[in-house]
Order: C-alpha cells, then sequence, then structure tokens
C-alpha cells in the first residue's frame, strides 16, 4: 500500500484540494531588508507588515494574488479561501487586487475572500474599514487577540455583522500555544449566543492542545453544540517557540486527531506564504497534509481527504 497515493487519489475524486486559509495579498513579500522581521514575535509582526501594506501598490498585490493562485491552480485545487487586509494602511487596494482576481481567474478555481482585521474592529479608524468591506467580502474575518480585554465585543461585532448580512463567519484563535488562552470556547459560546450555528470557522485552535484533557473534551462538546469548523495551518505553528511553561505533551498544531472522531469538522489550509511570518512556506499542499498528519498521529485516509476538500468547500459556503 502507498498510502500517500491513497490521500492524493481520493483528494481528487473529491474535485481536488481546497485551501481553506491563507493570506495572499502578502505572499511573496519577504526581501532581504525585512527578512529580520522573520524572528519577531506575532503580534510585532501584525505591525511590521504595516509599511508593506502601505508602500504596494493596487497591481503589486494583484501580482502577488496571481502568483498564488496559480500556483494552488497547477496542484490541482478546486478552490481557495484567503483573507485580505482592510485597514486605514492599505485602506481599499487589496479589494481592489481581489476584484480583479475573481474576474480574471473565478473560472478556474472557486475563491472566497474574508477581510483580515489586523487593527481590530472596535477603534473608529478600524471599525471604518471593516465596515465599508463588508460588502464586498464572502466572509467576516476576525482576530480578537487584536482587541486585548475587548474580546467578546469583538466577537459580537463580528457575528451580529454577519447574521446581518448572511456571511460565514472565520476567526483567527488560539494561535499562542498556551493554556492561557480560551478562544475557542469563547467563540463557539458566542457563535451559540447569536444563533449562528453552522456558520463560523474557528483558525488555528493550537492553544486547546495546551490544556489538560478534560477541558480539551469539555470544549469539543461546545464546539460541536455550535456547529464550529476548525481550520489546521499545520506548518504556520509547528514552529512556534519553546517556552518552560509547564503543559501537558503536544504539539503546536490544531489538535486534529481528537476533533474529528468527537464529530467536529476540520478543514485546513497553508495561510502566509513566503512573507515575515512564514519565510520558507511555499504553499505545497501536501506539505501541509504531511506535517498535520504526522504531528497529530492520524492516519485515517478517508478523513485526511475529507479535511482537504469536503471540509474545506463547507466552510467555504461552496455548495457542489
Amino acid at each position: 500500500m502507498d498510502p500517500k497515493q491513497a490521500v492524493i487519489e481520493k483528494i481528487k475524486s473529491y474535485g481536488g484540494w481546497v485551501n481553506t486559509h491563507a493570506h495572499l495579498d502578502r505572499a511573496f513579500t519577504l526581501t532581504a531588508d525585512n527578512f529580520q522581521y522573520t524572528y519577531s514575535y506575532l503580534k510585532e509582526k501584525w505591525h511590521l507588515v504595516d509599511e508593506i501594506k502601505k508602500n504596494s501598490t493596487v497591481d503589486q498585490i494583484y501580482a502577488r494574488m496571481v502568483k498564488a493562485t496559480e500556483l494552488f491552480i497547477e496542484q490541482g485545487a478546486q478552490a481557495l479561501g484567503t483573507f485580505i487586509d482592510v485597514d486605514e494602511k492599505i485602506e481599499d487596494k487589496a479589494i481592489k487586487a481581489a476584484l480583479k482576481l475573481r474576474e480574471n481567474y473565478g473560472k478556474d478555481i472557486e475563491i472566497r475572500f474574508a477581510n483580515q482585521v489586523l487593527k481590530g474592529v472596535i477603534d473608529p479608524k478600524a471599525r471604518y474599514w471593516f465596515d465599508m468591506s463588508v460588502e464586498f467580502v464572502d466572509i467576516i474575518g476576525g482576530l480578537p487577540a487584536k482587541d486585548f480585554g475587548r474580546e467578546n465585543e469583538h466577537l459580537d461585532i463580528l457575528l451580529s455583522t454577519a447574521k446581518e448580512h448572511n456571511k460565514l463567519v472565520h476567526v483567527h484563535v488560539d494561535q499562542f500555544n498556551t493554556d492561557d488562552e480560551k478562544e475557542t470556547e469563547q467563540l463557539a459560546r458566542k457563535t451559540i449566543e447569536h444563533g449562528m450555528q453552522g456558520k463560523v470557522s474557528a483558525i488555528h485552535c493550537i492553544s486547546l492542545a495546551a490544556h489538560p484533557k478534560k477541558y480539551r473534551f469539555e470544549t469539543y462538546k461546545v464546539m460541536r453544540e455550535a456547529d464550529l469548523i476548525a481550520i489546521s495551518c499545520p506548518t504556520a505553528w509547528i514552529d512556534h517557540n519553546r517556552t518552560e511553561r509547564l503543559a501537558p505533551s503536544h504539539n503546536a498544531i490544531t489538535p486534529v486527531d481528537e476533533m474529528v472522531p468527537e464529530g467536529i469538522t476540520v478543514a485546513f489550509g497553508t495561510d502566509n506564504i513566503c512573507d515575515i511570518y512564514k519565510p520558507f512556506s511555499d504553499g505545497d499542499l501536501w506539505t501541509e497534509m504531511r506535517v498535520m498528519l504526522e504531528a497529530c498521529h492520524y492516519y485515517e485516509v478517508d478523513q485526511l481527504a475529507r479535511i482537504a476538500t469536503i471540509n474545506g468547500l463547507k466552510a467555504l459556503g461552496i455548495q457542489k
């Protein structure tokens, strides 16, 4: 038996890869000058990309998005979900590039856009650009950690906006691999509170694995009640720095091996490509799959293929 070939053939039978999470407007922005930022802490990088965003033209952003999109088409991807930055630094330039991308590549691959809110959604300037982007994007994006201390308010804004406009929601949660974070549970409970079951995806969720087993499985129960989809971006977090903090033995990755048997829908994506977040990422989808299955010791061929295809379509709201 060739297990890799078995997974790939299954993926083909389901229509091809689905990259559920990326940031194509920042893909291939790594330079000799900004390479120094690759060692910076995540929250620092949220601001360090401002210069790139401010100085990029619509044509430059479009060219980056084209290069990444063609990369996924070459790999046989049927669908792609990508966040695009929308804030006072980049303004509407990424939206204009995304519109052009959809016009020129929409027949070759299904593309869904979400608004990246690196400035949060509570500050008046940030809220202006968030509101401005809502009509264009297919998916409402969130980053509650950016509005630290006001995470519930952040989520209320996302979910109420999505409900009003009948859109899906994708939220970055539990990114710091620590048991201080309980954002996945928080998102699940807010999803239920707003009556948005089945319309919300939690991106990353790596801090779940840092919690004791009892808490993890209690959270899975709430996730099931919320019909919350988990999106794993394996290589984006496997590099998480070691600490001296005591925690259950685990990898810095979405605990896919526990979630799937618990009835939680799991999808996956590449996240950043060749930028200050992930300088060596080349967007190879098999690499993402290989890292995920090895890190989670999860070898169920059909489920792996569904994670790479059918589940991603569900997370992106694509009906086939």
